[in-house]
């Protein structure tokens, strides 16, 4: 998958106009940036307007298919900055597995609604009634025990019922079960409201979305209206990797929301991995900027005799001879996984990453590369849960 690079400061090349930002398009012209004496790094840019434009059009293409989105805050740890933008581009509903970031939805006065993403704590059952305004649930335990609360804050709440179809995290597996407990909520629990239904695909079991897994969804909750006498306001078919299915038009009837935050952000896997590329995405809502440290020519395989790295795991190093390669200021410790940074410069290589420095191969760059230099990435999904989080990351917004 091609992906655009960062514009870099001080250029070695002057820019050509057609090398400006295309979003998902193909790679331009890569500049060298010299570090700034203001700057801290490593630096996360933030650009609201990019990931605004993503926003809306996943909103509208949603919304084309019959289907209203919640926005998951979690993947970028609700950052208010980006929070916000997705308000202003017209979510009614904002999502998280972490009741702080709905907590802070509640204390900004946003005109939205919260959902509680991950089952409830039977210890926190306060908390999600008063911070949140729907919540996933699948235990009748849990159920009764939010029901009370409700009942003791003099509040209704929503409850939408979970369904594992396969992927075998959260929600009930048998059908009939689960058939039982929507009425059991419909029918005794009376400070709880049973707002609809939903399942959870490809996040543990790796499942993919298809026609035929979520039209058994489809078909639960049409059961379940018949035998309760209305509509569920909410039939959820899945989180981002359930857009391409809809973006196909192949989403069954029935199915009208989906809970997506990494698309919006960090859209690059829907082209790549997913190959649904969506006209207008771009993976620059976040860049993610680090110093060179070190940087010379050294051999590509260790010397000497080989145990565990610093994780404990077995790391396979392919001879390469001597190469020119950089040893950045940034870790796992600030990203998890180095392979989940998408280097804005194609000449290099991430060979590998400890706790505080990454390796990186700078052979193949047209770049002439001196210490001091700062290199850019963009991200896929976890390096952007590690990055936002990570207070040791300066945040910037550049929009």
């Amino acid at each position: 998958m091609n992906l655009k690079p960062v514009l870099r400061e001080s250029p070695r090349r002057s820019e050509r106009p057609e090398d400006r930002d295309k979003g998902l398009g193909a790679l331009a012209g890569h500049r060298i940036c010299r570090k700034k004496l203001m700057d801290r790094y490593p630096l996360l840019e933030i650009d609201g307007k990019i990931i605004r434009r993503n926003a809306e059009i996943l909103l509208g293409e949603c919304r084309r298919n019959g289907v209203e989105p919640f926005a998951v805050l979690k993947g970028f740890n609700a950052l208010p900055g980006i929070r916000d933008v997705l308000v202003k581009a017209g979510y009614k509903t904002l999502a998280s597995s972490r009741l702080p970031h709905l907590a802070a939805v509640k204390e900004a006065g946003l005109a939205v609604e919260t959902l509680g993403l991950r089952l409830p704590m039977l210890s926190e059952v306060h908390e999600v009634v008063r911070v949140c305004d729907i919540s996933l649930n699948s235990e009748p335990e849990t159920l009764r025990a939010l029901d009370r609360a409700a009942g003791a804050a003099g509040r209704f709440h929503k409850v939408i019922l979970m369904r594992d179809l396969g992927d075998l995290r959260e929600g009930i597996f048998e059908g009939e079960r689960f058939i039982e407990t929507a009425l059991y909520v419909e029918r005794e629990l009376k400070n709880l409201c049973l707002y609809g239904v939903g399942v959870n695909l490809t996040c543990y079991g790796s499942v993919i979305p298809t026609e035929k897994n979520l039209s058994e969804l489809a078909a639960n909750a049409a059961d379940i209206e018949k035998l309760i006498g209305r509509k569920l306001a909410v039939v959820s078919g899945g989180n981002t990797t359930s857009l391409p299915l809809l973006l196909r038009g192949a989403m069954p009837e029935g199915i009208n929301n989906l809970r997506i935050g990494e698309a919006i952000v960090v859209p690059c896997d829907l082209a790549g991995q997913w190959r649904c590329p969506v006209e207008g995405l771009s993976n620059r809502g976040l860049v993610l900027k680090a110093e060179i440290i070190e940087i010379g020519r050294k051999p590509t395989h260790p010397i000497g005799e080989l145990g565990t790295n610093c994780f404990g795991s077995h790391s396979h190093y392919e001879d390469r001879g001597v190469r020119r390669r950089a040893l950045l200021a940034l870790g796992a410790f600030d990203i998890g996984d180095p392979e989940k940074l998408i280097p804005d410069d194609p000449g290099i290589k991430i060979l590998g990453a400890s706790s505080d420095h990454m390796i990186i191969d700078i052979e193949e760059s047209e770049n002439d590369y001196r210490l001091g230099d700062v290199v850019s990435f963009t991200l896929h999904y976890q390096a952007m849960l590690f990055a936002t989080e990570n207070p040791l990351i300066k945040k910037r917004y550049v929009s």
